[in-house]
């Protein structure tokens, strides 16, 4: 699917997540994103168009890894095409906490 990377910020690590993100998905959802930011500068691309359906769980899974990320020097990155998803955040005031891109052009770099 994708690697890990590490300082040489070559190419971001791109992860697609799909189904629901919510309290029965949170630990393995957890798991996975405490493992892709765990390393040094990790740069993070999380594609949620596949996403149906994301709780106030989910976004706390989220801003824990983007916390991560940003501890350890890092970058995530959220793809999303969903207005739900965009509403959610600036109702949440979370809008401006993420790096949310629409399309895969853009994510490199």
């Amino acid at each position: 699917m994708a690697e890990n990377h590490t300082e040489d910020h070559t190419e971001p690590t791109v992860i697609a997540l799909s189904g629901d993100i919510d309290l029965l998905t949170a630990p393995a959802v957890t798991a996975a994103l405490d493992a892709l930011t765990s390393d040094p500068h990790p740069d993070v691309v999380l594609d949620l168009r596949p996403v149906r359906f994301i709780d106030c769980t989910g976004l706390g899974i989220l801003c824990r890894a983007r916390n991560r990320a940003e501890a350890r020097h890092g970058r995530l990155r959220l793809l999303s095409e969903s207005d739900a998803f965009l509403r959610l955040l600036r109702a949440t005031g979370l809008r401006h906490a993420f790096e949310v891109q629409s399309d895969a052009a853009p994510v490199a770099g």
